[in-house]
């Protein structure tokens, strides 16, 4: 049965997909507690209680855990042990065994091929020698990465050639890394995947991504992709699932080729950055889908009657001063501004994102980029 309204969902995170998760949550009738180390977070801005901890104090995740009726998360490098830790007393939607594969590129890389999922060839790597040999095995250009605590471009540099592998190794700090083959890839799409405690499952996209120095710059619904390519791709999105054992929301991001190819590059067993458009373009958003699997509640329906895109608001946009936000109401009434609450602003910071739903992708697209220039100062 369902969580009866007025029940307390309990989130791991208190950043922006924390914040727009208790939205959804308070929209439909939940209350929200909020685990967070750091003091006036996003999320806690619209949470109805913050526990102010560390992600290891089991004391204050135990009372944590204990004032809600399940838990689910906003980041997926919140610590295994503290998901086990709640679990003890309430439901943990995903399960800490979710977290446990995910958080780790090699074991979610071994995941996926024991899966029988496509994803990008690579080796392990746990010294120089080893990065040599899958050099000699994969070819030059690769991709190094950590294993852990990768995201938005972090914690991975391409070796151009044989003799970059001493430069990369050094540069990552001599951690544990994968080496995955260099993708020639057409473009970079992403399906969302909700899946509750029966079973059930709903997915969303594909999406179309477009980068900018390795940060989420600008997402497109519909893709591009072919029929068979977005079909193959919602498909490995519920083997995904279903292999997972997931009870949630998950993002899964492909490299689809140029021959149509979909290859898995990473998992996030949350809401996702580019997921940010289905708030204006489904009846039901990413956000309020993962409060509807967490709660036990039926999936609700994710299809996008029109065509959507969404433009990433980074700090950058402050060098000059705040926005000039009066004129989208003037110029672009059409387009939703989302301002994520963080007070200060940084180059490269997530501080909000614009949505915008329009008649084709291709004028969605237009629209939000050029809403996004107008604003800027200077």
């Amino acid at each position: 049965m369902p969580l009866p309204h007025d029940s307390t969902l309990g989130v791991f995170g208190g950043g922006q997909l924390g914040r727009m998760f208790a939205n959804a949550a308070k929209q439909l009738g939940y209350r929200v507690h909020v685990y967070c180390p750091e003091a006036d977070c996003p999320a806690s801005q619209l949470a109805d209680r913050h526990t102010v901890a560390d992600y290891h104090d089991f004391q204050a995740i135990a009372q944590f855990a204990q004032s809600i009726d399940a838990a689910t998360l906003e980041f997926e490098n919140v610590p295994v042990a503290a998901a086990e830790a709640a679990a003890h007393y309430v439901p943990v939607r995903p399960a800490g065994e979710v977290l446990y594969t995910v958080q780790d590129r090699s074991r979610e890389k071994g995941f996926l091929v024991a899966a029988g999922i496509p994803a990008t060839p690579y080796r392990n790597v746990r010294s120089l020698d080893d990065l040599h040999r899958a050099i000699d095995q994969l070819e030059a250009p690769a991709v190094l990465k950590t294993t852990k605590f990768g995201y938005d471009g972090k914690g991975q540099t391409i070796v151009e050639t044989a003799d970059d592998a001493e430069r990369a190794w050094r540069y990552l700090g001599g951690h544990k890394c994968v080496l995955e083959k260099f993708i020639d890839f057409r473009c970079e799409i992403s399906v969302l995947v909700a899946r509750d405690v029966d079973g059930n499952m709903q997915t969303f996209g594909p999406v179309e991504n477009a980068h900018a120095n390795h940060v989420l710059d600008v997402s497109v619904h519909p893709a591009s992709s072919s029929e068979p390519t977005a079909r193959a791709s919602h498909e490995a999105a519920r083997k995904i699932a279903v292999e997972l054992d997931l009870v949630g929301l998950a993002c899964v991001e492909f490299f689809e080729t140029s021959a149509g190819d979909v290859l898995v590059n990473e998992i996030a067993p949350r809401p996702h950055n580019s997921g940010h458009l289905t708030i204006e373009a489904c009846t039901t958003s990413q956000f309020a889908q993962q409060a509807r699997a967490v709660a036990g509640m039926e999936l609700g329906e994710m299809t996008a009657h029109e065509p959507a895109a969404m433009a990433n608001l980074l700090g950058d946009r402050w060098a000059a001063g705040e926005p000039d936000w009066a004129v989208l109401k003037r110029d672009f009434p059409q387009v939703h501004l989302h301002l994520y609450g963080k007070r200060t602003a940084r180059p490269g910071r997530k501080m909000g994102h614009l949505t915008v739903v329009a008649e084709s992708p291709q004028e969605a697209e237009r629209l939000v980029r050029s809403a996004r220039d107008a604003v800027t100062r200077g």
